[in-house]
């Protein structure tokens, strides 16, 4: 599991912290209650905060990829499998898609690998 770094991760009841920050979660055992669910520690801090939501869930958030680079990754999937679909139209048909239609998809093939390519980069 990899923490990713300054994802903010609600602890419940107006409690923040940042992802990156956070050393251990453990559950409370004794007096566990409403509003007492998990000790969360935090690096600098002498005591642990007490959150309101459980464990699993923190660590779930914790470990989490921002919504910025999960859809990065989405649209990278995406264009990945465009690209491997455009390489299964045989040349008769791309001359005339390119002919009838002005739908060059020689073009659109590099333009795909170009973006991918930079992705990576």
């Amino acid at each position: 599991m990899k923490i990713q770094p300054s994802v903010i991760v609600p602890l419940g009841y107006g409690k923040y912290v940042k992802s990156d920050r956070v050393t251990a979660v453990v559950p409370i055992e004794d007096e566990r209650g409403p509003g007492r669910r998990t000790f969360v520690y935090v690096e600098d801090m002498k005591e642990p905060l007490v959150a309101s939501r459980a464990e699993d869930s923190l660590v779930r958030d914790l470990a989490r990829e921002p919504r910025d680079v999960t859809r990065a990754r989405q649209q990278q999937e995406i264009l990945r499998d465009l690209l491997d679909d455009l390489g299964t139209v045989n040349a008769t048909v791309r001359d005339i898609l390119r002919d009838r239609s002005n739908l060059d998809l020689n073009f659109l093939e590099r333009r795909l690998r170009d973006a991918l390519e930079e992705s990576t980069d």
